[in-house]
Order: structure tokens, then sequence, then C-alpha cells
């Protein structure tokens, strides 16, 4: 199978293509440089500019691209650079398909932060947008990729949740507090975490890219947790006790607008994965969380 992959220089984006290449794929990274051998392809997502012949070979496009929504204090300009990078990045990708009339599948990135604040509904694929920055951000990335659902291709939109690996995402912002016994919740800690591991993501992308599904798909452990479950259990995992819980004004200094959607609560569920017979390696958060902190 080849697969291009916009993106791949993110934490998902390394470990898919290592882990496609480990079984004899033939993966195309998408580089916005010079490309460096056959293995990559250069493109321009701010000029609309992509190698389309390149993209008419694929059997599948993965696109995970788009600036960092943890690297910076999510302020409001750049949630505009987050937003514009994912947008710029989708609309060349998918225009560039529709062009060769591609008949493949489109992977296209998404995120549980679709969902908003819920508080203790219970949230399925079938579940309408949020209000937060973070919901706007994802609806509008989602929609940049409308023509190709349009265009009859199947794309097949991957709402990841808390992505947890021993080095890099999510639980590499809190683990130096967690392994110093510093943290206890953030804010109250009764909001719901929708999680996955990263070895979970990853083989959940590539069950997808091989399924026949088309449309959203919560790429999320079947289990939730609150957060103060969620911090202790790593806390034990860490060989600590934990610490005290960090406040919800403190989190607003320190991170910005962004601070409404990780304390978001999302009791969510992957309806998706379930039907289609998916089966968890980290199912649970203390396996989980004793696997991440083994890789740390």
């Amino acid at each position: 199978m080849r697969v291009v992959i916009a993106g791949s220089s993110g934490l998902i984006g390394t470990a898919l293509q290592q882990s496609l290449r480990s079984d004899g794929h033939d993966v195309v990274s998408l580089v916005r440089r010079e490309a460096r051998g056959p293995q990559e392809s250069a493109w321009n997502p701010q000029a609309g500019t992509v190698d389309t012949a390149l993209l008419g070979t694929a059997d599948a496009v993965v696109n995970l691209a788009g600036a960092s929504i943890g690297a910076k204090r999510l302020t409001d300009s750049y949630a505009d650079v987050v937003l514009q990078s994912r947008l710029d990045a989708t609309s060349t990708l998918v225009g560039g398909l529709v062009d060769v009339g591609f008949g493949g599948v489109l992977l296209q990135g998404s995120a549980m932060g679709y969902y908003g604040a819920r508080g203790e509904e219970r949230l399925s694929e079938r579940s309408g947008p949020g209000d937060t920055l973070l919901a706007s951000i994802v609806t509008q990335w989602e929609a940049a990729a409308a023509p190709a659902v349009e265009a009859g291709i199947r794309t097949v939109f991957c709402r990841t949740g808390l992505v947890l690996a021993g080095h890099g995402g999510f639980a590499e912002r809190l683990m130096p507090l967690v392994k110093r016994g510093l943290l206890r919740s953030l804010g109250s800690g009764e909001a719901w975490h929708a999680w996955i591991t990263l070895t979970d993501q990853i083989r959940a992308q590539r069950f997808l890219l091989e399924s026949a599904h088309e449309g959203p798909a919560n790429l999320i452990a079947p289990i939730p947790v609150r957060n103060r479950e969620f911090i202790r259990v790593m806390s034990e995992a860490a060989g600590r006790s934990p610490g005290l819980p960090v406040p919800a004004f403190a989190l607003r200094a320190a991170i910005g607008p962004a601070v409404e959607d990780l304390l978001s609560s999302q009791l969510a569920s992957p309806g998706v994965l379930t039907r289609l017979g998916f089966e968890w390696r980290h199912p649970e958060i203390t396996a989980a969380a004793h696997a991440v902190m083994a890789q740390a």
C-alpha cells in the first residue's frame, strides 16, 4: 500500500510512518522544504501547491498537518495560526485529490475537541459540535475536507482524544509535575477525559485505513476517566503520591483560552471502533499509565 502523509513530523505522524514502513508499506512524507529522497515530496500548503501526480498514485492519504495546539500559549493570535494552518493544508490536499479523481481513502485529522465542554452528557460520533475555542477550530478543520466527501472520496475524520505517550503529547506536558508529586488534578478534577495511548492511536488509524468506514470516528479508549483519577493513576505508575490541585485560574494564566478545553468534560465512547470490532491494547487507564511510564 502506498500512503502519503502530511504532518509526518509530529508525534502521531512519526509513529504512523514508522509503523507502516516497518510492515513494508511505501510511505511518502509531504515536507515544507526541499525533498531529500524518494520517501519525501515537497509541498507548500500556504501557496496551495502539492504534487498531484503523487497523490494520484496513492492508496491512502493521511492529513495530520497543522501548527501544534500545545506548542505555545493559545492566545487569540496563535489560535488563528492553528486554524489557518489546518485550513491551508486540508484545502490544498483535498483540492489535489479531487483534481486527480483520487480513488483511495483520506484519513483526515480531527480531535475530540470537536465536542467542546459537555459535562456528564454521553457523547458519540452522532453528537453535535460544542461551542469552545477548540470546538470552533476543529469544526472548521473538518469542514475544509467537505469537498472530498462531496467528490465521493472515502473520508474518515479521526477525532483523536488525549494521546498518552512516553514522549510528546498531553502526557509529556504533565509528566514533570506528576513525577515530582506536584499535581493532584486540573481544576476540580471532575472533568471526564477521552484518552488513548499512542500505541492504540496508530493501531486504530491503520485499522480504519483498511476498513470500509467513512465519516467521523472517535479515536479514544473505551473507558473514560475523570481527571482526578487520571492524575492519581499516572502518579502511582510513576511511584509518587498525587500532589495539590492546580486551580483553574492558574491554568488560565499559564495557558490562555485553550484551558477551557483542557478543563472540558467529555464523557465519550468510541462507537465506530467498537462496532467495527477494533481491539484495544490499552483499554483502561491503569495498564495504559504503566505502559506510558515504562516508555518515559
